[in-house]
């Protein structure tokens, strides 16, 4: 080990180190049936079909723990609506459901996918669903496989640009290189052998150019 250690630092090498988040304790006691609708079927047939949604946590010097909340259309992998913010409350759900209600028409029979985390469970969340006509879908307790999808882009997320670099300093510096991964990247230009090697705006425009 000290052998290796040494080769690096004559190489200027580091490894990446990566901050762990640790989790609190649950802030209450699930009393409602929460129904999985989706049952890792993740497969579609059209876009604004099955939404998925989840939230990430991401480390900054200056800030502390900061967190990211996604939406992505199954159908094509686009995120199609998000919101980074400083605090992991009910808002920070909300916002990015607005973002994506703003980018996408919600069509009949929509399933919106999310774990139980109580932002995803709050009243407010359950009703604004409700006005939109959206259909909620839950993940079975301690199940991330039911959401594979979006858990899938948070690991692409952290592999690929997060990890590649030394830690953010700001909040506002993470907020502005996840903004340039998301739609500069990942949206843009990351292909998916799933999508017959397009990008998901590529993919999207076949499908309405069809």
């Amino acid at each position: 080990m000290k052998c290796i250690q040494r080769s690096m630092r004559h190489q200027n090498i580091r490894s990446i180190v990566i901050k762990k988040f640790k989790a609190g304790k649950p802030a209450k006691k699930l009393l409602k049936n929460y129904q999985n609708l989706l049952k890792q079927d993740f497969s579609t047939t059209r876009l604004n079909q099955k939404w998925v949604a989840d939230i990430t946590y991401i480390h900054t010097l200056d800030d502390g723990w900061c967190y990211l909340s996604t939406i992505m259309d199954l159908h094509s992998r686009k995120i199609i609506g998000y919101h980074f913010d400083r605090n992991m409350t009910t808002v920070i759900v909300e916002k990015a459901l607005e973002d994506a209600v703003s980018n996408r028409n919600v069509e009949n029979g929509l399933i919106f996918h999310t774990d139980l985390g109580s932002q995803y469970t709050s009243n407010e969340y359950e009703e604004r669903l409700k006005e939109l006509t959206i259909t909620h879908s839950y993940s079975r307790k301690g199940c991330p496989y039911d959401n594979a999808g979006i858990e899938s882009f948070h690991a692409l997320l952290k592999k690929e640009h997060v990890y590649q670099r030394p830690t953010y300093q700001t909040f506002e510096e993470a907020r502005r290189q996840i903004f340039s991964y998301v739609q500069g990247f990942y949206n843009n230009q990351r292909i998916h052998s799933a999508l017959a090697y397009l990008s998901p705006v590529e993919f999207e425009k076949k499908i309405l150019a069809a």
